[in-house]
């Protein structure tokens, strides 16, 4: 990834918003682009739509009279900070649970929260900070979570009340982690079959992916993301148990779909390197 590449007589610095569903999704999907751009001095705003209340927790871990809400929100706050994030804020929505849980349908919970009320919310975020560039999920939040669905259809709708330039999808290329799992590479490590069920299917085709960002200088920084948020990803995870290797492999790049201004679907041309294309854009190089 180059540094900052400015072009014409922008501005050097824009406001960048990412959306996610819970505290440590952003570990998982953005965190090398967000710190990317906060090294190249742009402004990376975070924004999660709920707590994380429903996240399984391992015994013993939180403190008397402690609630997981409280410490995913300090395990967040410390991902951020590692990651250079700007500002944190959260749409204050209950977590939904996975899908087919009856609390997908709790009151109070993001599933079910009226989607124009919620862009709204969002969008006085994006007005507020001039931003530049918004980032969501794709149509089926990378994997189905009923969070992650809401968090797609809320972000393009912000995007669109709030007239942001630019509205990005954050989702994963199926084909290179299914070229991942047909390898055949040497490696101590390996999915577990669930595992690798799960990543032949999530996120979408890589001729819909327009952009790809090369995360390998932020890999450091991406991985010490995913540790702070030990009550969800522990050191022997399918996350931080991987060989650096193998860890390299898997999350050295981070995928996008560009919205708005929008590009042919399927995406033909070659893929763009950045968030921020006729700006000042951290790109491949």
């Amino acid at each position: 990834m180059e540094r900052l590449r400015p072009t014409g007589s922008l501005p050097l610095m824009a406001t960048v918003v990412f959306v996610h569903a819970h505290p440590d999704d952003e570990a998982i999907a953005t965190a090398g682009t967000m710190a990317g751009l906060a090294e190249a001095g742009h402004r990376v705003v975070l924004l999660t739509a709920t707590g994380g209340e429903l996240g399984e927790v391992p015994d013993g871990l939180l403190a008397e009279g402690e609630t997981l809400a409280e410490r995913r929100a300090v395990e967040l706050a410390e991902a951020a900070r590692m990651l250079g994030v700007a500002r944190v804020e959260s749409l204050g929505y209950l977590d939904s649970g996975m899908e087919g849980e009856p609390t997908n349908r709790a009151p109070g919970c993001f599933a079910m929260a009226d989607v124009e009320e919620a862009a709204a919310k969002l969008a006085a975020i994006l007005v507020e900070e001039s931003a530049e560039a918004v980032v969501a999920y794709d149509e089926h939040g990378g994997y189905g979570h009923p969070d992650h669905v809401q968090v797609h259809r809320v972000g393009v709708r912000a995007g669109q009340l709030a007239g942001t330039p630019r509205v990005f999808m954050a989702t994963q290329d199926r084909d290179y982690f299914r070229s991942l799992l047909d390898d055949g590479s040497d490696s101590a490590w390996a999915p577990s079959e669930e595992m690798a069920e799960g990543m032949e299917t999530m996120g979408e085709p890589g001729t819909r992916i327009s952009t790809e960002v090369d995360v390998t200088a932020w890999l450091g920084a991406k991985r010490a993301a995913m540790r702070a948020h030990a009550s969800q990803i522990a050191d022997d995870s399918f996350f931080l148990a991987m060989p650096d290797d193998v860890f390299e492999r898997v999350w050295s790049k981070e995928w996008y779909i560009q919205v708005t201004p929008p590009v042919p679907d399927p995406f033909d041309g070659p893929r763009r390197p950045g968030l921020l294309d006729g700006r000042a854009g951290v790109g491949a190089g």
